[in-house]
């Protein structure tokens, strides 16, 4: 029927035709042949296209404003090659020399270098360099503010007299730091290419180039173009807390990952905002997870809500969708895994457009980032109205749990009549931190000396104001004199200081405590409570070689751990503070207090703190072997044998029972999982973060009423329904370890099918069925006395049942847990009992009972500290801990 209206009407086939790529048309209406069915003449023809036309008002209106995007032209739009002396042509577009045009100005504070080679650069523009030997600027004058494109090209040319390769250099703008400190000596690629979006509020935009250590600064290439408005937004969804995200403006962003999922990579020729969009396979976390699909861009019909500035029609024109996972049903997900920098938060944008459905309603499926859940039941469908209509939404997020990496996966919902999920682009961008930097703490103050006009400057002002400074000086001073008398008097009993929001700092009351030197170290004896050494900032940098990468451990929710040593050879694992972590002041003097107050063998101990410079740093003792997580999966590390496993439960389960039962108070650690259970050199298990304990209840209490806090994949399902908290949370999260230890996987891993994302769930339900050894660790088959390997399921089952008044106290798990080694030693004598009960097992004699050690001295709140040998001298025989399992 269109062919037949094509060729008697051009005029129809013109309207048709002519909208550009991405504008709705007549070919998008469905219905329309049959509006103009029956037509005699083209009179006809034409009235009943009228007709149609008044009835589709709506969609050609949206038509109009979509192709009004479509020849969006930037107000600003720089595109310089620089130290060349010709255009050069780039991707479609051309590059002017920076020495010919006259919207910018260069100001350098030594003489530019400029430099060319015939070499075979990466592109042309790659063929020309300026070096700065000073700090440099380029001063861009700006038409419309509002977000721009920032896009910087360099490539160490080679053969010429300075070495570009080892440079050092620093790029700043007027508010944001965009590289600190890069050298191509820690670079793997041959070129390096960055993409920022910056918020420019003036009317101007200064990019100044600083070189360090006596190197010197280049630049090849730069690109400053302004965006759309709405573009990016100002708001998106945030996981910690749920709920949105505003403020996006005052932050710069710098592109880390553009997607083009299931199909080609996409140049700036191709993008109306000149941005690149690459192939996804190789972030795929299986390659075979997924299938390509892909359809005529012209069929892409984009609503009001979404213009080709968002995202090229070729975007949404191609998918990833559903494949064989080499799993035994088609109910799993497709993840895509990113390394990312752990110190710096993250906007993820999320694009899709049902391209594979026939009909509507068909196509639900959800959507995770970091095994957080983002969209649940997403009918595409339903939200557009339409098949093949582009949508998308804004997150925010940082890196997953204990890794560098940003996973984010698509999987089927369980309602769904076909199982399926699709994505087709991505983009991925790295948010400024509060110093208002995209690389490191520095900030522009930081790496921009002051000028001499602005020191000038400040001294005219300052000299102007001494004089009514010094009126008031004396009253002033005579208060402060009265304010610090009071101070002084009411800081006795009160150890901390109301602290500054950025950065977190715990700052000590000095004023009552004694300043005390050991070596170099200053020690701080507080009067109430002995928080540990207090470490200056520059012992820390010296023990850590100025945070040296090479000496990072790993990183956790409050910052990045180091190995350090200090000035008398003793090693420590130092931990950083992140200011953007949801971890912050009350985590750092939560973890001070509780640790100064606990020794324990099984209990990392902190050795002490520093909090000069808005910093928080612990020290602790060094654990050679780190967590146990990496002694069961995800490094090349031997496998455990199943005592060593058990023993390692055993230790930590030793390590929380003193916690829950040792103290005056419990404690409920609140964040039990594998990497919070550090080795030693002899592989002796301790607990380690205490950031999030909490005390327990009291004695006329059941329970604690507090926010929920902890890991995914560990929380207290009860804890988590009723925020209340309990020494049975703990119990739960030990659960989940002891599955862990046994079928080495994590907690949570999206990419398996559904009922096994969750590995309590998962492992309980085999524990039921008796089959517990079926998805064991395949090191461990043939090797576990299968005695041992049924107390421990049991122990584990008792841990992970949904009501903790139904779990067992961390004593009992122990005595299970001990139980099931000595089955597992002695595995030709003994048979497992009939008896459950875990007050005592008949067939094995009981060690001779010692009273519980309650002599341990306190001496101002804290633990001497030999509890934990008159404990280890005591556990030769079996149990012996355990005589008095609640401890009050």
């Amino acid at each position: 029927m269109k062919d037949i209206l094509r060729r008697n009407n051009p005029p129809i086939l013109a309207i048709s035709t002519a909208l550009p790529n991405g504008c709705v048309g007549i070919d998008d209406f469905p219905g329309w042949e049959v509006e103009l069915l029956g037509f005699g003449t083209v009179s006809e023809l034409l009235r009943r296209f009228v007709i149609w036309a008044v009835k589709n008002a709506v969609a050609v209106l949206e038509s109009l404003v979509l192709c009004s995007y479509a020849s969006f032209t930037p107000a600003d739009k720089y595109l310089i090659v620089c130290g060349s002396s010709q255009d050069v042509t780039f991707q479609g577009q051309t590059f002017v020399p920076d020495s010919v045009h006259s919207s910018f100005t260069l100001k350098s504070l030594g003489n530019s270098i400029v430099a060319s080679s015939n070499s075979n650069a990466p592109s042309p523009i790659y063929q020309s360099v300026r070096i700065f030997p000073s700090t440099s600027s380029y001063k861009f004058d700006i038409e419309q503010e509002g977000r721009h494109w920032i896009r910087l090209h360099f490539y160490p040319l080679p053969g010429l007299s300075q070495n570009l390769t080892s440079a050092r250099l620093s790029v700043v703008t007027d508010n944001f730091v965009l590289l600190n400190n890069f050298t191509f000596n820690n670079f793997n690629g041959s070129y390096l290419f960055k993409e920022y979006a910056i918020n420019v509020t003036s009317d101007t935009l200064t990019l100044t180039f600083i070189p360090s250590n006596n190197s010197v600064a280049f630049v090849n290439a730069i690109e400053v173009v302004s965006l759309p408005d709405g573009v990016i937004s100002d708001q998106a969804f945030s996981f910690t807390p749920f709920e949105p995200f505003t403020g996006l403006s005052d932050h710069a962003f710098e592109t880390a990952y553009r997607l083009n999922m299931g199909g080609p990579l996409i140049t700036a020729e191709n993008d109306t905002l000149g941005r690149t969009w690459e192939n996804d396979v190789k972030y795929l976390h299986v390659n075979s997870s997924a299938v390509n699909v892909s359809v005529d861009p012209s069929t892409i019909s984009y609503p009001p809500a979404v213009t080709p500035e968002i995202a090229p029609n070729w975007v949404y024109a191609t998918a990833d969708t559903m494949g064989d996972a080499n799993v035994p049903i088609l109910n799993f997900n497709i993840t895509w895994v990113f390394p990312v920098d752990p110190d710096f938060m993250y906007f993820v944008r999320v694009h899709f457009c049902d391209i594979i459905s026939k009909t509507m309603n068909i196509l639900v499926f959800n959507l995770f980032i970091n095994s957080e859940s983002a969209l649940s039941s997403l009918d595409l469908s339903s939200l557009t109205g339409r098949l093949d209509v582009p949508y998308y939404r804004d997150f925010i997020s940082n890196s997953s749990a204990d890794s560098n990496t940003l996973t984010v996966s698509v999987g089927p919902d369980t309602a769904a009549d076909v199982p399926n999920a699709i994505m087709n682009g991505l983009e991925i961008m790295k948010i400024s931190n509060q110093a208002k930097s995209l690389d490191g703490l520095s900030s522009v103050k930081d790496l921009l000396p002051e000028s001499p006009s602005q020191k000038n400057k400040t001294a005219i002002i300052v000299g102007s104001v001494v004089g009514a400074v010094a009126a008031l000086a004396l009253i002033c001073l005579c208060y402060c004199c009265l304010v610090v008398r009071s101070s002084k008097a009411s800081n006795q009993g009160n150890t901390w200081l109301p602290l500054p929001l950025y950065g977190n700092s715990l700052t000590l009351t000095k004023g009552s405590t004694t300043s005390q030197k050991s070596g170099t170290a200053s020690c701080i004896s507080l009067p109430s409570s002995n928080l540990g050494r207090f470490f200056t900032f520059q012992e820390i940098l010296d023990a850590t070689n100025k945070f040296d990468e090479s000496l990072l451990l790993g990183v956790g929710g409050f910052g990045r751990v180091y190995k350090g040593t200090l000035e008398d050879g003793t090693k420590v694992a130092v931990k950083r503070g992140n200011p953007r972590s949801e971890q912050g002041l009350a985590e750092f003097r939560t973890e001070i207090e509780m640790l100064s107050k606990l020794r324990h063998r099984h209990l990392v101990s902190l050795i002490g703190y520093c909090d000069e410079r808005s910093e928080m740093i612990l020290v602790y003792e060094y654990m050679a072997n780190g967590p146990l997580r990496s002694h069961l999966y995800g490094t090349d590390l031997p496998s455990l044998s199943w005592k060593q496993r058990l023993e390692i439960c055993i230790g930590a389960a030793r390590g929380l029972h003193y916690l829950h039962t040792g103290a005056a108070q419990s404690v409920i650690h609140r964040d039990v999982k594998t990497t919070n259970i550090l080795l030693d050199e002899n592989l002796v298990a301790k607990v380690a973060d205490f950031g999030l304990s909490k005390t327990g209840p009291a004695l006329d209490q059941t329970h604690v009423s507090t926010a929920v806090k902890g890991s995914f994949g560990y929380l207290d399902p009860e804890y988590f329904r009723r925020q209340q908290l309990t020494e049975k949370s703990d119990v739960y999260s030990f659960g989940v370890v002891l599955m862990e230890v046994l079928c080495t996987r994590p907690a949570l891993n999206p990419v398996l099918p559904r009922e096994q994302v969750n590995i309590a769930e998962w492992a309980m339900s085999w524990q039921k069925k008796g089959m517990l050894d079926q998805i064991m660790d395949s090191n461990l088959v043939g090797r576990v006395n299968p005695a041992s390997l049924k107390k421990f399921g049991e122990t584990a089952e008792k841990c992970l049942a949904e009501h903790g008044v139904d779990r067992p106290s961390m004593g009992d798990v122990l005595w299970n847990l001990e139980y099931a080694l000595q089955l597992e030693e002695t595995s030709s004598a003994l048979t497992e009992p009939e008896d459950n009960s875990t007050n005592h097992i008949p067939g094995i004699p009981l060690a001779p009972l010692e009273p519980f050690d309650n002599s341990v001295s306190m001496i101002d709140g804290v633990h001497s500290g030999t509890d934990d040998d008159a404990e280890d001298a005591a556990t030769s025989a079996v149990f012996s801990q355990l005589v008095n399992p609640r401890g009050r």
